[in-house]
């Protein structure tokens, strides 16, 4: 797993892929392009044009590489499938950047995935043992490894012996030459979803992909779900053991952008209700609501209505700077939160202020932002989260510090307070979150999410680590490390 040194948490990589379509990499390039904030490091196309398959893979980000008509042009085809990468699990190398292609003896074969497999490391060192031969150092690998080393005969089949393998929490698609096919984990922790543009299906990870080219939404990929597309119709087969979904809470908090749509409703209307549950459960009194922005304004907005206090822009965004502005030197490097941050001074101005976010991870950023605000002149800040404190990592796609760099792990709320040189500091509760997201309590039984971050409570045990706290690295195979 990627160690993360930054103080958000980031979702592995966004998925699309098109079937029967005259346009389809452009549309590909269009859905990947809506995608961008799920992954940033780099990103890959793959197509089909009957007889061929054809690749183009680049680091960096969509619109600075398939924009470019000249490049689509080696993207010809009716059938192509693309991915945006945000690297947890291997290296950040040109070899690692998806969709994989693979020519398997049944035929061709591209793979695009989102998430995480907990047993990837074990699955890996079998499959090398037995003469397998890998390429990357990406847990993706290990699920193209056991297609082609399947012993059944059809396609489908070998795909559904590779998925009773394999462990965690990922979204699939796959494209062959005859099949586009959209896959989700048995408990549905990773998203994906069912687009139609006139006679073309699509799978993206979010509605807003759908959204840019068009199309229009036909409905989620239900956990354990296998979907496939083959001349022109959609079928579905559900192979695994039937279990209760359980999609990832910080789809909801934090990952999909806000007009995407999640079960019926927009992101953005989910957080809006998580601020006004921290406000119900608010105990402080201030002159001004201001977010964090962009991802604390939805909740500051429903913080500020249900609490009938003045909601203004205190902090604003740099949209402007990107990491080749701040590699450098360590001189630009140490401005840190102020490349991205400013504080609005006279809106700031001997107030008292309830500065809203969407979650707290380290705490490093945080601690910039308040001291930012007392220096624009503010009397008090008063911290609120709209989500509870993270105690625990993840194993399922979501890069982020271990167990003991996040800050509510060992810390007490005073402890954090005093961290971030907050006036005082509150997180939602997990009945408040509860509330906002499905307008009831939490249920051991259902409806429950991968809440894991806050209760530990993990739908599946991560094999390829006994203790629990930090998935094994597949890099350290090649001798490489991402931290």
């Amino acid at each position: 797993m990627r160690k993360s040194k930054l103080d958000k948490l980031r979702e592995e990589c966004g998925i699309f892929g098109i079937s029967n379509h005259e346009d389809a990499s452009t549309l590909v390039a269009l859905g990947l392009h809506a995608l961008q904030h799920r992954g940033q490091e780099g990103c890959g196309i793959v197509s089909f044009d009957g007889k061929n398959y054809h690749s183009e893979k680049r680091q960096g980000l969509v619109g600075d590489h398939f924009t470019n008509p000249e490049t689509i042009k080696k993207l010809p085809g009716k059938f192509s499938i693309g991915h945006n990468r945000y690297s947890t699990t291997g290296e950040t190398s040109l070899r690692n950047i998806q969709p994989f292609f693979a020519d398997l003896h049944i035929g061709g074969l591209s793979v695009a995935h989102n998430g995480n497999l907990t047993n990837a490391l074990l699955l890996r060192e079998t499959l090398v043992k037995s003469g397998a031969i890998f390429r990357t150092t990406s847990d993706t690998e290990t699920i193209v490894q056991l297609i082609a080393k399947s012993k059944r005969e059809k396609f489908l089949d070998k795909l559904i012996d590779a998925l009773f393998q394999i462990q965690g929490g990922y979204s699939l698609i796959l494209m062959t030459n005859k099949k586009l096919v959209g896959v989700r984990d048995p408990f549905g922790i990773r998203p994906l979803v069912i687009g139609k543009l006139k006679d073309s299906f699509i799978f993206a990870s979010e509605t807003c992909a759908l959204d840019i080219v068009g199309a229009s939404f036909v409905r989620e990929v239900e956990n354990g779900e296998i979907v496939f597309i083959e001349n022109g119709k959609l079928k579905s087969i559900k192979p695994f053991p039937k279990q209760k979904s359980r999609p990832c809470v910080f789809e909801y908090i934090y990952f999909a952008r806000p007009d995407s749509l999640i079960n019926g409703k927009c992101a953005y209307e989910y957080r809006k209700n998580l601020g006004a549950e921290l406000a119900k459960e608010n105990d402080v009194e201030a002159n001004l609501v201001i977010p964090v922005p962009d991802s604390g304004v939805p909740a500051a907005i429903g913080y500020a209505e249900k609490s009938n206090k003045k909601f203004d822009l205190g902090l604003i965004r740099n949209h402007y700077v990107g990491r080749t502005f701040i590699e450098p030197s360590q001189n630009i490097r140490s401005l840190g939160v102020k490349l991205k941050l400013s504080a609005t001074k006279t809106i700031v101005e001997n107030k008292s202020i309830i500065l809203i976010d969407d979650s707290l991870v380290r705490g490093t950023t945080c601690h910039k932002i308040v001291k930012m605000l007392y220096e624009g002149g503010a009397k008090e800040v008063h911290v609120r989260i709209a989500c509870p404190e993270i105690k625990y990592p993840d194993f399922y796609g979501v890069d982020m510090p271990t167990k003991e760099e996040l800050l509510a792990h060992k810390k007490t709320n005073k402890e954090m307070c005093d961290y971030i040189n907050a006036k005082s500091l509150k997180f939602l509760s997990l009945d408040g979150l509860y509330k906002a997201l499905v307008g009831n309590l939490r249920n051991p039984t259902y409806p429950q999410f991968s809440d894991h971050y806050f209760t530990g409570e993990y739908p599946i045990k991560p094999s390829d680590n006994l203790q629990g706290l930090q998935v094994k690295q597949l890099s350290l195979l090649s001798g490489k490390s991402n931290s």
